[in-house]
């Protein structure tokens, strides 16, 4: 991140814009979101004020798409065999499988879904 002569980082509009939008999906929080990028909540607050204000343009939350996920549960395994593994998650899209621990947190799926559906 580029700094001012101050030594404070300079965040672009379109940067500033991204963030905003993450504490606006179900489930996320200022504080994790600003956590995530190294800022302090309040810095965030104040961006999430500049865009009710209409002076920080949001990226279209409308036109955001979501992957389905598809959630198989795990066959029930004979008695004599050692304890399963964790559950897995699998998001697929198209010829695309991400294979994740059952215990990833909501917030990391999500976020991968969205990269998946760029």
């Amino acid at each position: 991140m580029p700094r001012r002569a101050d030594g404070k980082r300079n965040w672009p509009s379109e940067l500033k814009a991204q963030v905003v939008a993450e504490t606006l999906i179900e489930g996320e929080t200022v504080k994790a979101v600003a956590k995530r990028y190294e800022l302090i909540p309040s810095t965030v607050s104040d961006w999430r004020r500049m865009a009710r204000q209409g002076k920080l343009v949001l990226p279209n939350l409308d036109g955001m798409s979501f992957v389905p996920v598809e959630i198989k549960a795990a066959a029930p395994l004979a008695q004599s065999l050692p304890a399963a593994p964790s559950s897995m998650i699998d998001v697929i899209k198209h010829d695309v499988t991400i294979r994740l621990d059952a215990a990833t947190p909501a917030a990391r799926i999500a976020e991968i879904a969205r990269a998946l559906s760029t």
